[in-house]
């Protein structure tokens, strides 16, 4: 039985595929996302329309390796999402389910690909936007391996590839043209997709096992943006955990033809950085501050967060305790109110946010952010002191938001101790006079129940109602 619900699935996404090739003109009617020429903090369609990403890792059907299974449980997940406002997902094309470089360097699985196609489909179906993240390996030496997940054994000479080890891969011309030739493939195949959200060259690409890194990405990025044009073109770098990232992150935000600037972080208690041992919203909102401080002229995004054992040693043991999704409430909230373009986005997609039935939350943020323009908006983040509360507020031209989290919830608290949220009864927040639009009316949103409530605002003071955890605020001017 489950056998034949797959087939008809399987044919389901088949079909789509040959209604697409009947009407190839279908996505040029639809919008490619870009960098707001209004705002370039900020993201929209090519059509003018807003564009927030909510969204997280989806990088790939992990286990089931089969085709029909691997297809339906993306659906699945995407489902799922797209019930819940999400509208982004990244995909590591470089992961064993998609690869199509899979049998010798240089070499392209077009049968594979099909895969590939019909994610696209799934995209189109659920309104999705995809990041593809085009490779992730670190090393190709089969003789001197580290981490075998990370080994691409096919780019070793003793496997016809072009290169004895890490270094002499990014600094091989031969190299560096087959690598051309793979971007060219895609481009062929994918270059005028507007379901594609945007196209990175690795995943965490400081993270090799040597070689000149930078210098490759400095050649590749121009490559990336010249091939896709009506798509952004991306890099990324390993987790912002100590004070050596500092210098690598802001070498990637001034690259011209990065077109956003990235960063990765999560709650690590083997990280370097003491921040990353403390609240998620403080260390998500911090990754975010770190980069706007280098002014880098274009959106910033948290792209990769969650929860690891110490020094990413696996997922952290405490997610099976968050059944109400604390963690992920803060990864996505905290970066979009630090002044990030849209949520945080959780790593860790079957392990927690799947395994412990959380996709309502994102609906909780895309209810948050509904009927938004942040471009137009103009938004101007900062923080307001309270005795009880982070309150994190952003200001603008018609609509002002603040996001208010209880300090003494913390994961340690909810998740270590086992200490229930407290309820918080008759909290007044007195914002600013200047933050508020004139003559503009409050509405309180609660994230946990779902539900706004009229809020009085006499001269900038709002009288809270009863919450736990946090609450959201939204002054709407005339």
């Amino acid at each position: 039985m489950l056998r034949m619900r797959l087939r008809s699935r399987l044919a389901a996404l088949l079909a789509l595929l040959l209604a697409a090739a009947a009407w190839p003109g279908e996505d040029a009617r639809m919008a490619f996302v870009r960098v707001s020429p209004r705002d370039p903090r900020y993201l929209e369609l090519s059509d003018g329309t807003p564009y927030i990403p909510i969204g997280l890792n989806l990088i790939s059907p992990g286990w089931n390796d089969k085709t029909e299974a691997g297809l339906a449980q993306m659906e699945q997940w995407m489902k799922a999402l797209s019930e819940n406002g999400g509208n982004y997902i990244r995909v590591w094309l470089s992961s064993g389910f998609w690869e199509v470089e899979h049998q010798k360097a240089g070499a392209y699985d077009a049968e594979k690909a099909k895969r590939i196609d019909a994610v696209l489909e799934l995209a189109k179906r659920y309104q999705i936007r995809v990041k593809f993240t085009i490779e992730h390996f670190r090393e190709v030496d089969p003789k001197d391996v580290r981490q075998k997940w990370a080994l691409k054994q096919l780019h070793h000479v003793s496997s016809g590839g072009t290169a004895e080890n890490m270094p002499a891969w990014f600094a091989s011309e031969t190299s560096r043209a087959q690598f051309r030739g793979k971007l060219e493939w895609f481009a062929k195949r994918y270059g005028d997709q507007p379901v594609v959200y945007g196209w990175e060259l690795w995943n965490e690409i400081n993270a090799v096992r040597g070689g000149d890194w930078r210098k490759w990405t400095e050649a590749m990025l121009p490559e990336l943006r010249r091939l896709f044009p009506k798509n952004l073109a991306l890099q990324s770098l390993g987790s912002f955990d100590g004070d050596y990232a500092r210098e690598p992150y802001r070498w990637l935000c001034g690259l011209p033809d990065n077109g956003l600037a990235q960063v990765h972080r999560y709650l690590d208690l083997g990280a370097k950085l003491k921040v990353c041992h403390g609240p998620v919203d403080v260390l998500a909102a911090d990754a975010v501050r770190e980069l706007l401080a280098f002014k880098p002229g274009k959106p910033v995004l948290l792209a990769e967060s969650g929860a690891v054992e110490p020094s990413h040693a696996g997922p952290f043991k405490l997610y099976a305790k968050d059944q109400a999704g604390m963690l992920l409430h803060d990864i996505l909230f905290a970066p979009f109110f630090a002044g990030a373009a849209g949520t945080g986005q959780c790593w860790h997609w079957w392990e927690y946010v799947d395994r412990n039935k959380l996709w309502p939350l994102f609906g909780r943020f895309a209810e948050t952010v509904k009927g938004l323009d942040p471009a137009a908006e103009g938004f101007e983040p900062s923080m307001q002191e309270h005795p009880r509360l982070r309150v994190y507020v952003l200001k603008g031209r018609r609509t002002s938001l603040v996001w208010c989290r209880d300090k003494e919830n913390t994961w340690q608290a909810e998740l270590q101790e086992g200490r229930a949220p407290e309820e918080l009864k008759g909290v007044e927040l007195a914002l600013d006079k200047a933050l508020v639009p004139a003559g503009a009316k409050a509405r309180v949103y609660d994230p946990w129940a779902n539900r706004w409530t009229d809020a009085a605002a006499d001269g900038g003071v709002v009288r809270l109602p009863a919450f736990s955890r946090s609450v959201v605020v939204r002054f709407e001017g005339k």
